[in-house]
């Protein structure tokens, strides 16, 4: 075993010796790994942009950060904010008066804090191509016109895509610019992020990474495309960087808001406001105990994370920052077992620097069961959204299933039904008896209707439809 760090020398060090091993043990095809710590970066790399072309993963190898995007996305409604554009309470009709959704009374409720904070209320999974010209995201807002709300903008949490997508168009409208356009030049450019990469014409210009997919057990297979919809980008689906780049823009967060050459790029006010919890969350497998305006936050013993994870065709990002420590780890994989090499590398360099150890993912109970006083029968019935249909079940013997069926844009990019054994965790939450891809998966039964739960809730809120 090799010696735990305890300064950014010897993380460093840790790195070098022990990074290329772990991704290949994990069977990660490729990751690279980024630590600021004491005012450093410290760098490792392992494995290949793609097992099609054998080529090495190098410290200037991008890879796509996924929903991490949302961070950048939140900044630049944030520099909004500071330059007196925007209002984060007023009703956005106000300001993005184009918006038409399904239900227009809970439309005019809307806020871009609501929008920021997962708790607007609509369909989060709306993966819509419009195109790839500069008109994708605008053309994107046009077609929200049947959007369903699920709840009362307000009510609830539920991660939403669909929201950071109008937050982009917002940005557009505000700024007179497409988004990409605005990101480069707003936040990568000031900060002297070169690689920083909004859709595939920039990452083809560097080394980049490509995804890979496989089911649970499967050995896995480069991904059949290299990126989600651009319509999709400020909510994730494209933007590609290294991990330096990722965590220089972190930096210019624990400083204050100001960049290397102490130009202000956001204001320590909006920095703080991101950071600062707004809406707690429910007990869920791989998310935070509260959200910010943007950020995921942990609670810990030690002191509050914040964070934010990523995940595109087949490849899955990681930031974990701990704010009072001026440390922040970055990790960018293109598949295999990522959870494991996050628990391996991430995990445990912040607890090494920082003393802060990650509250444990949820694991079933030592005997698990379904004690008496639940009434299963609440949970049983059909839930579906945009990309998933659900059903929940009870068999002869007494056992709890859940089968998710994946449709449209996730089914095309290769993802498979999945069947969950379900033992109670606590409360009206149920947590599945095998993990996948190393996460025992919690389902949250929340509401009511008819004696009935009015939504099975796994991160995002998906209705009962029967």
């Amino acid at each position: 075993m090799s010696t735990v760090p305890e300064s950014a020398d010897a993380a460093a060090r840790w790195l070098d010796d022990n990074f290329a091993r772990l991704v290949a043990e994990h069977d990660v095809p490729g990751a690279t790994v980024a630590v600021l710590a004491e005012g450093r970066v410290a760098t490792a790399v392992g494995g290949v942009t793609s097992l099609a072309t054998g080529v090495d993963v190098d410290t200037d190898t991008v890879f796509q950060i996924g929903s991490i995007t949302k961070i950048w996305t939140t900044t630049l409604v944030m520099q909004l904010v500071d330059d007196g554009l925007l209002d984060l309470d007023q009703p956005l009709l106000d300001y993005l008066p184009e918006l038409v959704i399904g239900d227009m009374e809970a439309a005019k409720a809307l806020t871009t804090r609501r929008l920021l904070t997962h708790t607007a209320g609509f369909e989060g999974d709306i993966f819509t191509d419009t195109g790839r010209g500069d008109d994708a995201i605008e053309k994107y807002v046009a077609t929200l016109a049947d959007l369903p709300q699920l709840f009362a903008p307000g009510e609830t949490f539920s991660y939403n895509n669909t929201a950071f997508v109008v937050l982009g168009r917002l940005v557009e409208v505000l700024r007179g610019k497409p988004y990409d356009e605005v990101l480069l030049e707003r936040i990568a450019r000031p900060l002297g992020l070169e690689r920083v990469s909004p859709s595939p014409y920039e990452a083809i210009l560097h080394r980049a990474a490509t995804g890979h997919v496989g089911g649970e057990g499967e050995a896995v297979s480069p991904a059949p495309t290299w990126a989600l919809a651009r319509s999709n980008a400020p909510a994730g689906s494209m933007l590609a960087m290294t991990p330096t780049d990722l965590v220089g823009f972190v930096r210019m967060h624990l400083d204050g808001g100001a960049a290397p050459d102490g130009t202000q790029v956001l204001s320590a006010e909006s920095v703080r406001a991101m950071q600062t919890r707004q809406v707690d969350l429910p007990r869920l497998s791989g998310m935070g105990d509260a959200w910010g305006l943007g950020w995921e936050l942990f609670d810990t013993p030690q002191g509050t994370v914040v964070a934010h994870d990523g995940g595109t065709i087949g490849q899955a990002a990681f930031l974990r920052v701990v704010p009072e420590a001026g440390v922040a780890i970055a990790m960018l994989t293109n598949g295999g077992d990522f959870f494991g090499l996050f628990n391996d590398v991430v995990a445990r360099l912040l607890t090494d620097l920082t003393g802060v150890v990650l509250p444990a993912r949820p694991t079933p109970p030592a005997e698990p069961g379904l004690p008496g006083s639940v009434d299963v029968s609440r949970y049983l019935g059909h839930y579906a959204d945009t990309i998933y249909d659900i059903t929940v079940s009870q068999d002869a013997d007494g056992k709890v299933w859940l089968d998710r069926v994946p449709k449209d844009i996730i089914a095309e990019i290769g993802e498979k039904p999945m069947r969950f054994e379900l033992v109670h965790l606590s409360g009206d939450s149920l947590i599945s008896v095998e993990s996948f891809h190393g996460i025992h998966v919690v389902f949250a039964f929340i509401g009511d209707v008819a004696g009935k739960a009015k939504y099975v809730h796994y991160g995002r809120v998906v209705s009962r439809v029967e």
